[in-house]
C-alpha cells in the first residue's frame, strides 16, 4: 500500500518549520483538496498525507504557505514576501511510498523524492 508524507525544513534558521498550512490536492483535469494539514514542532503532519486506499495514481500538487511562517519567525524578506505559498506539483504511483519534502528559505526551496 502507497503512503505520502511531507516534511519542511527552515534553512534560513536551521530549524523545522512548525506550524506551517499545507494543502494537498489531487491535480487532474479538476483540481480537488483532498487533506490540509498544519505541521507540528519537528516540521512534520501528524499523520501521512495519503495512506492505504487514500493513495491513488495521479498528479498530485502540494501549497506550503511558508511567507506567514517566515513573517511569524521575524526572518527579513521582500514587501511583499517573494515566496508566499510554495506549490510543488508531482505524480505518484498509489502501490509506492513518497516522501516529498520542502526546503525552504524566504528566498529559496528545492524539494526531492524520498521514501
Amino acid at each position: 500500500m502507497g503512503r505520502l508524507t511531507t516534511h519542511i525544513l527552515d534553512t534560513a534558521n536551521g530549524i523545522p518549520a512548525a506550524n506551517v498550512a499545507i494543502r494537498l490536492y489531487a491535480a487532474g483535469v479538476e483540481r480537488v483538496l483532498r487533506t490540509s494539514a498544519v505541521s507540528n514542532k519537528d516540521g512534520r503532519t501528524d499523520a501521512p498525507l495519503l495512506d492505504g486506499d487514500e493513495m491513488q495514481t495521479g498528479s498530485y500538487e502540494l501549497e506550503f504557505d511558508v511567507g506567514e511562517y517566515f513573517a511569524s519567525q521575524g526572518n527579513a524578506t521582500a514587501d511583499p514576501a517573494f515566496l508566499d505559498t510554495v506549490v510543488i506539483r508531482f505524480a505518484v504511483n498509489a502501490d509506492e511510498r513518497y516522501h516529498v519534502p520542502l526546503l525552504v528559505s524566504p528566498w529559496s526551496y528545492s524539494t526531492y523524492r524520498g521514501s
